[in-house]
């Protein structure tokens, strides 16, 4: 792991711990702030999508030709929020 040397330091602003820590973490997974929230609009969006589409299945608006694989679609995109999000917090441990 690389160590701040206080010695060879060549800026003028010291980094706190905590600043330091920081700065490695984003490092080592950038984006990781925008990818989470990547996820969550697209894991509503698709809450929303299947949530409207259930509701028109129930009030026979739609046919079910049409009404169940846009509703299988959705329920996909939230799988697949639900297991990004998922993956990238397991890999934050290691």
């Amino acid at each position: 792991m690389v160590q701040p040397n206080p010695k060879n330091s060549t800026s003028k602003h010291k980094f706190t711990k905590q600043q330091y820590a920081r700065l490695k973490a984003e490092a080592a997974s950038p984006y990781r702030g925008l990818r989470k929230f990547v996820y969550l609009s697209f894991g509503a969006s698709g809450l929303i999508g299947a949530f409207i589409f259930v509701l028109q299945l129930l009030a026979h608006k739609t046919s079910l030709e049409v009404g169940l694989p846009s509703l299988a679609l959705q329920v996909g995109v939230v799988t697949l929020m639900i297991f990004l999000w998922r993956w990238d917090k397991d890999r934050s441990k290691e």
